[in-house]
């Protein structure tokens, strides 16, 4: 009787755990909402059906740890499936990404001991002695400020995601109409629920809350404020040439970014196209690290920007549409200003384009401009960068 009973238990596990493996109802496969940073068994089934569901798959480790390279692999699966592209997952991803089979499931065989112990590794030939230092970044360049020559580089001229040193390009859109005529500085620019609701960094102005184009240059370079961007370009577009493809075009966000193309061109961004003014992701928004050396050279070259981007901290006041008024203090987000030689000019980051940074220095009357693009950390942008620059000091 008893043998009987531990059959049918043993019958009944065995069904529910096929049940589990190939329900979509079951409560295996709705597994609640993740998201970055979250830990455990329902990441690593994540994982395993991003790498299996993608083509080419982005190879994650099956380790439970969501993490940006789990972010960015659902991002492109819910893009390339239609869905918000959200980077958590809700019920229409959990059922575009389907149940794992138990062949998905299984781990590859492992071979024999012999086999692996007896396997030999390639070796790379010794590191060289002389030569740029070695980074973590994708692309990297080092550009003389004063004759724009491109001193060294790494994959210099690839075009690659730039996150928000984007911003560059509208700030010297901006500085550029404030050299023709000075008054621009003292314009009032009342923010739009367009601005406000720009997603990502911020400068925090709010709806209907106004400031001067001179004060709000800050907001947008030192805590890298999409809403500031969107503003400018709300504020400025009408006084450009729509887009070319579009001559009729009347709203002033893509006159605003058809400008920013027409001044990289003019500078020779050769492999740079902006869609829009702030540097959240989108479809052919990119640049080389050469190019936004030779456009972080031209920022650092206006007397406008030049002060804007050496500042650390900046506080100014928001004035209401009730009359009221506050406070708001920005930081710049670039820390290589907290020591002495560095005078700018922008960081970024995306998950897709990583950490980067472009960054003025000086020694002397030498001026170099660094740009990282895709270090893997925040941190590593600014070692990458300072290394980068001790290098080429050393250079004659």
């Amino acid at each position: 009787m008893q043998r009987s009973a531990s059959i049918r238990i043993s019958l009944v596990l065995a069904a529910s755990a096929a049940f589990l493996l190939h329900s979509p109802s079951s409560a295996y496969s709705q597994t609640p909402t993740l998201r970055l940073d979250d830990e455990g068994e329902a990441v690593e089934r994540l994982q395993r059906l991003l790498n299996t569901r993608l083509r080419p798959s982005p190879g994650l480790d099956v380790d439970g740890d969501f993490g940006n390279g789990t972010q960015s692999a659902l991002k492109r699966f819910q893009r390339e499936k239609g869905l918000p592209e959200t980077g958590r997952t809700d019920p229409k991803t959990w059922s575009a990404l389907g149940t794992l089979t138990a062949a998905e499931l299984a781990d590859p065989p492992v071979p024999a001991p012999d086999i692996i112990n007896a396997e030999k590794i390639a070796k790379q030939p010794a590191d060289a002695l002389d030569g740029p230092p070695f980074t973590t970044a994708k692309a990297w360049a080092i550009l003389d400020g004063k004759t724009g020559h491109l001193v060294a580089g790494h994959e210099a001229e690839t075009p690659l995601e730039m996150a928000s040193t984007t911003k560059m390009m509208t700030a010297l859109l901006v500085a550029r109409l404030v050299a023709h005529e000075p008054n621009v500085l003292g314009e009032t620019i009342v923010f739009s629920r367009r601005a406000d609701r720009t997603f990502g960094s911020t400068s925090g102005v709010k709806e209907g809350e106004s400031l001067t184009v001179g004060e709000l240059l800050y907001g947008l370079m030192l805590p890298s404020g999409n809403d500031a961007a969107t503003a400018f370009a709300e504020h400025f577009g009408g006084r450009f040439a729509p887009p070319e493809s579009s001559p009729g075009e009347s709203d002033p966000l893509p006159r605003f970014v058809a400008e920013m193309n027409r001044v990289a061109r003019s500078l020779g961004m050769e492999h740079t196209r902006f869609a829009n003014p702030h540097g959240l992701p989108a479809k052919d928004h990119h640049a080389s690290a050469r190019d936004l050396a030779l456009l972080g050279a031209a920022v650092v070259a206006d007397p406008t920007l030049a002060k804007v981007v050496a500042t650390s901290k900046h506080g100014t006041t928001l004035h209401g549409p009730d009359g009221k008024t506050r406070n708001v203090a920005w930081s710049n987000s670039n820390q290589l200003l907290a020591t002495e030689g560095y005078d700018g000019v922008k960081t970024g980051t995306t998950n897709g384009a990583g950490s980067c940074l472009v960054a003025s220095g000086r020694r002397g009357d030498r001026h170099r401009v660094v740009v990282i693009l895709g270090s893997t950390s925040n941190d590593g942008r600014y070692a990458d960068a300072r290394n980068l620059f001790r290098w080429a000091w050393g250079q004659r």
